[in-house]
């Protein structure tokens, strides 16, 4: 199964110019996702939940700028604008409607690869307070969505990454199974406790490639889970 990546929404009407960002993006590891008009980019903003929206302003069927005040009603996904309108009372405009940061074209994709990455660590921060979230040998970058044993790179798939990221944010507390179901997998799985328990299997094996790191997650009967905070003071039990 492939492994978490960043999903981007590409929106513009020119089909040249998402092929050439589709390219350039996928070679850059992340995922991408394509709409050609502002219905549909609502509409995929709303069911694929994107981590960032590159989007154009001359779209056929609504300006941008409306586009970016009907996602700001419902949504706080970094929207970086492709613009040819340069002008400075232009882009306070479109910033002060709620984008958050913009290109303008021509555009240098090494640059907009770079804006990209800059709003993504920004979004994370504004999110978590941190880029990184760290316990002891774990670490996850937040932004590549990466998890690290002891500075080694572990593969997770997708769930098992949104999974552990939960707990990690989260370490301390005690989560319950309908309040992990409802964040990781939606209203309609807050019933699936057996669904849950495969998971934390999977994530505790995953862990274990430092031995006792497993332990971390404990199960409270009949409530849910807790990660505990591993400390400087309080290494990681390696006993069997």
């Amino acid at each position: 199964m492939q492994e978490k990546r960043n999903t981007i929404l590409i929106v513009d009407d020119e089909e040249e110019i998402r092929k050439m960002l589709n390219i350039f993006l996928d070679a850059s590891d992340f995922k991408v996702i394509e709409a050609e008009n502002a219905k549909q980019a609502i509409r995929m903003a709303a069911s694929v939940k994107p981590d960032l929206i590159v989007l154009d302003l001359g779209l056929p069927d609504m300006d941008g700028k409306e586009v970016v005040t009907a996602l700001r009603q419902w949504s706080q996904v970094p929207i970086l604008v492709l613009t040819v309108r340069s002008e400075d009372e232009e882009v306070a405009t479109l910033l002060n409607t709620g984008a958050d940061d913009y290109v303008t074209k021509p555009f240098n994709a090494d640059v907009l690869l770079a804006r990209i990455n800059a709003n993504l660590r920004k979004n994370v921060v504004r999110e978590v307070g941190e880029p990184d979230v760290v316990n002891g040998a774990i670490r996850i970058d937040l932004v590549r969505h990466e998890v690290f044993i002891e500075g080694e790179r572990v593969s997770f798939t997708p769930k098992e990454y949104d999974l552990l990221r939960y707990f990690m944010v989260n370490r301390g507390r005690m989560l319950t199974h309908k309040q992990i179901l409802k964040e990781i997998w939606g209203p309609a799985h807050v019933e699936d406790t057996q669904y849950l328990r495969v998971y934390v299997g999977q994530v505790r094996e995953k862990l274990e490639t430092k031995k006792g790191l497993g332990k971390l997650i404990v199960s409270e009967a009949g409530i849910g889970y807790r990660m505990d905070v591993v400390s400087a003071e309080k290494p990681v039990d390696n006993a069997a």
